[in-house]
């Protein structure tokens, strides 16, 4: 069951509570897990219980998940995925043959991949674009006329801030439609809905969930009475990419966190951003949160509360010394992905060589530890 909040309440509130759920058997606190793959119907046949019938299409603990991130989006609506890729395919696989989508170019590596290969095989025009150049969106919206358009802010690696609102304008005057990568910044930091996107994105896996023991994907949106929206919602039933119970109940645990984390993550990376900026041995910092961001001021109109948990910085003497100073990290492991608790390292150029990516180019996802040890150790990793 769910209890009745008030409407305004605050994101800590609303995560802190689940949302207002209590679990319907015991009246616990912490929300039941419900594995059952089927569901009862009464003796006139009808379902029992809420309308359930199959948890292909009526998940309880993923339905619980998507009340929560719905009230944190301030969105009409929200579905669950068993990977940000598929949440990514899923808004994707709704466009006919012959449509035009306009993508945001440097972002996630495996976002532009998927895509790329997605338009070619099913014969849709796809247009790339720096989303962060109002004027070049906007120009490319009125020249192509975009049923979707895709942008992410920050960018990942790239740190690249998006205008959200100017965005959404511009493929909206053409018919079409915004989708907003917000992985990244989370709710917590960006609602996108209220700059105007009419879909927004996660990867769960990552800030959402924060802790690096659950793939899940998300789409929330601002209209729940549109023809995508229902399209996305039967594909997403029918085709069977859906959350399973316990990687649902897992998410839910995690967002109960999610503002506290946010804001520890941001204020860490926030202070190694300082630092990195002054250290010899760095040629440039990439994060939002720095004066001398280009996207600064931007951030500061879009981003409430901290710039996020994911900075990228150049090591002086190219690839050979990043991956020396990457070597040296104690606590930063060397791992791919972002918004965990703990901090993490990726050298990008080993990921997605030959795409513009400086060799020299360290990722950090900065957790909630010690801010004083983070620093520390990038000190040592880097020398003097």
């Amino acid at each position: 069951m769910s209890v009745d909040l008030p409407a305004s309440l605050h994101p800590a509130t609303l995560s802190a509570q689940a949302g207002g759920i209590v679990d319907d058997a015991t009246a616990g606190v912490a929300p039941a897990i419900h594995p059952a793959t089927t569901f009862q119907r009464g003796p006139d046949y009808v379902p029992s219980v809420d309308g359930n019938v199959y948890s292909r299409s009526h998940a309880p603990n993923g339905r619980m998940v998507e009340q929560l991130l719905a009230k944190l989006e301030g969105a009409a609506g929200a579905l669950v995925f068993p990977s940000g890729m598929a949440a990514t395919a899923a808004v994707f696989r709704t466009l006919p043959s012959g449509s035009t989508v306009l993508v945001q170019n440097q972002i996630y590596w495996g976002t532009t991949g998927w895509i790329r290969a997605f338009c070619d095989r099913r014969g849709v025009t796809l247009v790339e674009v720096d989303a962060s150049d109002k004027d070049a969106f906007a120009a490319a919206c009125a020249a192509h006329r975009p049923a979707i358009a895709w942008v992410e802010t920050p960018s990942n690696p790239w740190l690249r801030i998006t205008d959200l609102r100017a965005a959404a304008d511009a493929v909206h005057a053409v018919g079409g439609l915004l989708v907003a990568d917000m992985t990244t910044a989370t709710p917590v930091l960006t609602r996108a809905i209220d700059f105007g996107a009419d879909l927004v994105m996660h990867s769960a896996t990552k800030g959402l969930n924060g802790h690096s023991d659950v793939l899940a994907g998300a789409l929330a949106c601002a209209d729940a009475d549109t023809p995508i929206w229902a399209a996305i919602h039967a594909d997403r039933d029918t085709a069977g990419a859906v959350l399973g119970p316990f990687e649902a109940w897992l998410l839910l645990r995690g967002m109960r966190t999610l503002p506290l984390r946010v804001e520890r993550m941001s204020r860490n990376a926030q202070e190694l951003a300082l630092f990195l900026s002054d250290h010899p041995k760095v040629e440039t910092v990439l994060y939002p949160g720095l004066d001398d961001h280009p996207g600064h001021a931007l951030a500061e109109a879009q981003m409430q509360g901290g710039f996020g948990p994911l900075l990228s910085f150049v090591v002086k003497g190219g690839g050979e010394a990043a991956l020396a100073a990457a070597a040296r990290m104690r606590l930063f492991h060397r791992a791919t992905s972002l918004g965990g608790v703990e901090s993490l390292v990726e050298h990008r150029y080993t990921i997605e060589p030959h795409t513009g990516i400086p060799e020299g180019l360290l990722r950090l996802s900065v957790g909630i530890e010690d801010a004083g040890d983070l620093r520390e150790d990038l000190a040592q990793a880097l020398g003097q």
